[in-house]
């Protein structure tokens, strides 16, 4: 029996469908792709749809620097109603009128989550407690006390309001890693009253990689379609061409000489185009974080 020989080492842009798991859709590629090195980078909730960023082979060792990327969202809120979970699949915990509130009370509502802010997650999320994952505490009846951290709303676009006893707010969201798109819709109602939780979401963004180049699962099946490990590094982050006997020394875990590119990551090719390395810059000198040649 002739082994089928393993995938090239790149990542796949997948659309990934609603009522789909991050983990299932690994689970899928796995079988597309035909090898067991498959993770991604960012978790989508199961309701949320768009770009999910598939890492196979030796792209895997990408992800963890990928999923720190600048993220674009397509929202859609409902203010008046709360949730346990922030967001429409969870159990409805409160209600209120929202008749008052203006299109004018929506955007200030929106300055006040945008730029640096502190957020607190979810209490249905995968951050963990003690040990042990939010949900899983949640889901067992306690309450979990969640500590805020920093986030960055680059920017808060709001496209559409719909007024009436609740309030509908379309929006585009451009923000950092760690961000809770729920938790800014439960921010926003808290804000303005009323309570709120998220009802549609879509990523458009991760990085530099965009919803028009994802591939839905249908058609992944009919032709897995892989960049390559050098093109997706060069277009996520700044790139610097090495020596013959630089190559040599990144390639062995060595250090090189910072180059002013940046803190990092940056990736380090040989003079023949492969990619060697991915580095971050401290202290003047340039120190692997991931050398990908073996």
């Amino acid at each position: 029996m002739t082994r089928r020989p393993p995938p090239p080492s790149g990542i796949i842009i997948v659309d990934k469908p609603s009522g789909w798991t991050s983990h299932d859709v690994v689970g899928k590629m796995r079988g597309i792709a035909g090898t067991r090195k498959v993770g991604h980078a960012g978790t989508l909730d199961p309701m949320a749809t768009g770009v999910l960023v598939v890492g196979v082979e030796k792209a895997t060792r990408l992800l963890g620097h990928l999923a720190l990327t600048e993220k674009v969202y397509e929202a859609t809120m409902r203010l008046g109603v709360s949730t346990n979970t922030d967001d429409a699949e969870g159990e409805e915990t409160g209600r209120a009128s929202a008749s008052h509130v203006t299109a004018d009370d929506v955007r200030k509502g929106v300055e006040a989550l945008t730029g640096l802010i502190m957020q607190v997650p979810p209490q249905v999320s995968a951050i963990k407690v003690n040990g042990e994952r939010a949900y899983k505490l949640a889901r067992q009846g306690e309450e979990v006390a969640l500590q805020a951290r920093p986030i960055t709303v680059h920017s808060f676009e709001v496209t559409s309001v719909t007024l009436g006893e609740h309030v509908d707010v379309e929006a585009v969201i451009t923000c950092s890693s760690g961000t809770y798109i729920r938790s800014l819709a439960r921010d926003l109602g808290a804000g303005l009253g009323v309570g709120g939780h998220l009802t549609a979401l879509r990523r458009t963004r991760v990085g530099p990689y965009r919803v028009e180049d994802a591939l839905s699962i249908e058609a992944l099946q009919k032709e897995c379609v892989i960049l390559p490990i050098a093109d997706a590094v060069s277009q996520a982050f700044p790139r610097r061409d090495v020596t013959e006997e630089e190559a040599r020394l990144v390639s062995h875990g060595g250090r090189l000489k910072a180059a002013g590119l940046g803190e990092g990551p940056i990736g380090v090719f040989a003079p023949g185009g492969e990619l060697l390395a991915l580095v971050e810059e401290k202290g003047g000198a340039a120190k692997p974080l991931a050398v990908f040649v073996s």
